[in-house]
């Protein structure tokens, strides 16, 4: 089932980049920063960032775009807000105020997990990322006390993640979720797992191997055959007593919409699969994009998924980047799906979306389209992601 809203009289999908700047694009021709802040807008609603810091944020950056070390310009311009955030958390902790310091936490460790983003492996990179991850940590521990910080065993090491429990008692559905490939777990909890609980569902909120935590702190680098963090993410979620080990759901977004995908081929155990957002059919061709003359036209950084796959150089990773194809493993995934696609996705181009909604062996399978007009048209509907949210939470209480 193919589902994409229309208004009379459309003019159909919209996915250049404008010539003037809008909410959507911050920074016209450069979508490199308009992208990464526009998955800091999308974090507005959920009390993750806050508008008026972002637009200090971004004005301090248009007036350095001439500057030739951008990268820099972004780290220093994000970090500064950060630090003058986390300062306010830092005191109002000590004041004993300890839910205005959470909200504070929260955002200074968005606005640190931001200004990393771009920043080449190294000791600055990880300085910054020590910083996210305490205001991450002071937030959820202030503000969300009964969600768990547990650890999934993984080859003999383990994945970090955060569980949290649906409303209701006896044994809940469970969805584990796994993040992109810039993307942390905390992010998955604040505008999805706290969604999700609302509506009775488990959430199992995992950076999986070269994501966030592990990639930075434990070593741990992506790989293709993503089951093998899959399997090991249901095992654990199916020990728990709240936990229905019949009704668990993988979900990924950005990236993650080729780990859930290949996850649910080779593990059948999982009831149901969610893509928020699909990802590109052949990541090769993805990674080669992501090396064009001008950095600033493309979404990411040209080092980033070298770094995530632990590859020594740029053309051994390019070479890695072949196996990350769905191509043979699609047709395999045979339990519901839902694939969810902004048609304005500047990421990931529409037709990867189609042609994984074609793909797959299910007879239960959603492609959910979102258009300009309606909102949620962007990547991962980071431009009105309750959207999508919405969407997904009411599926898997209908599909698993």
């Amino acid at each position: 089932m193919v589902i994409e809203w229309r208004p009379a009289e459309d003019e159909g999908p919209m996915v250049a980049m404008p010539s003037e700047a809008n909410w959507q694009v911050t920074f016209p021709g450069n979508l490199r920063w308009s992208n990464a802040t526009q998955i800091v807008k999308g974090m507005v609603a959920y009390g993750a960032a806050a508008m008026a810091e972002i637009d200090q944020i971004t004005r301090r950056l248009k007036a350095r775009s001439s500057e030739l070390e951008l990268d820099k310009v972004w780290m220093e311009e994000w970090s500064r807000e950060a630090d003058r955030v986390a300062k306010i958390g830092d005191e109002a902790d000590a004041a004993g105020n300890t839910i205005t310091a959470g909200n504070q936490y929260m955002r200074a460790g968005n606005y640190y997990y931001s200004a990393e983003r771009f920043m080449p492996p190294g000791e600055d990179k990880l300085a910054i990322y020590a910083k996210a991850l305490r205001c991450y940590q002071g937030a959820m521990a202030r503000l969300h006390p009964d969600i768990e910080r547990v650890e999934v065993p993984y080859e003999g090491t383990s994945l970090p993640a955060w569980f949290v429990k649906g409303r209701g008692l006896g044994k809940r559905p469970t969805v584990v979720l796994f993040d992109g490939m810039d993307n942390a777990k905390e992010m998955s909890v604040i505008f999805a797992g706290l969604d999700f609980a609302k509506r009775g569902i488990n959430t199992l909120a995992i950076d999986g191997p070269g994501q966030s935590e592990p990639l930075r702190l434990r070593n741990i680098p992506s790989r293709h055959d993503y089951e093998a963090a899959g399997i090991p993410a249901y095992n654990y979620v199916a020990s728990r007593p709240e936990v229905d080990p019949k009704r668990v759901a993988v979900m990924g977004y950005s990236f993650g919409g080729y780990h859930a995908p290949r996850i649910c081929a080779f593990d059948k155990r999982y009831a149901a699969c969610v893509c928020f957002g699909a990802m590109h059919w052949n990541v090769y061709d993805f990674v080669k994009g992501h090396a064009p003359t001008d950095p600033r036209q493309t979404s990411g950084s040209t080092f980033q998924f070298r770094w995530v796959v632990g590859a020594p150089d740029n053309a051994t990773g390019l070479e890695w980047a072949k196996k990350f194809t769905l191509e043979g493993v699609a047709d395999k995934v045979t339990c519901p799906i839902l694939i969810l696609h902004g048609e304005n996705d500047r990421v990931v181009p529409i037709e990867h979306a189609h042609k994984l909604y074609e793909s797959v062996g299910s007879q239960n399978k959603t492609l959910r389209i979102f258009t300009e007009a309606e909102g949620g048209a962007e990547h991962c509907q980071v431009d009105n992601r309750q959207l999508g949210v919405d969407f997904i939470g009411d599926w898997l209480l209908k599909n698993m």
